[in-house]
């Protein structure tokens, strides 16, 4: 799966810490570009995520929120979905005050949390978020877009 072009180029390079002004009211405060990349359906994949989500992030003041986020996200696909074994994309874009960071996976049955259930890793999403910071769609041909977004 090819990952999304245009509103998230596919960035060239990981970023450097400090490189782009994070703040609100920076002089040159404008949205980073964009991070996609597409991985393998492979628990080994969670990791890379990881790695390339944080050098994205770079000194992003909810840089490790972002991590937690994208790996939480990443090992969904793969356990959860009918990625597992084929591919997902992770999509990021940070702007001044906020960032957005998504997964599409091949899509499956979604199973709604039930009642004493123990707490589930969306539960962490959604501590990071709130309620109304994440959410999912319909991608192409049966696919699904997990995405969540964090403000500073």
């Amino acid at each position: 799966m090819e990952p999304a072009t245009g509103i998230y180029p596919p960035a060239t390079a990981p970023a450097q810490p400090g490189r782009h002004p994070y703040q609100p009211g920076h002089p040159t405060a404008a949205a980073a570009p964009g991070y996609a990349s597409g991985f393998p359906g492979q628990a080994d994949q969670v990791s890379q995520v990881r790695r390339q989500i944080a050098g994205y992030a770079g000194a992003c003041p909810a840089a490790d929120d972002l991590i937690l986020i994208a790996d939480e996200l990443a090992a969904n696909a793969i356990m959860h979905t009918r990625s597992r074994g084929s591919t997902f994309t992770v999509r990021c874009q940070l702007s001044p005050g906020t960032a957005r960071i998504e997964v599409e996976d091949l899509g499956g049955p979604w199973r709604t949390r039930q009642p004493g259930d123990r707490p589930h890793g969306l539960d962490i999403v959604q501590a990071l978020t709130g309620p109304d910071g994440w959410g999912t769609q319909p991608a192409a041909a049966g696919g699904r877009i997990v995405w969540a977004r964090l403000s500073w």
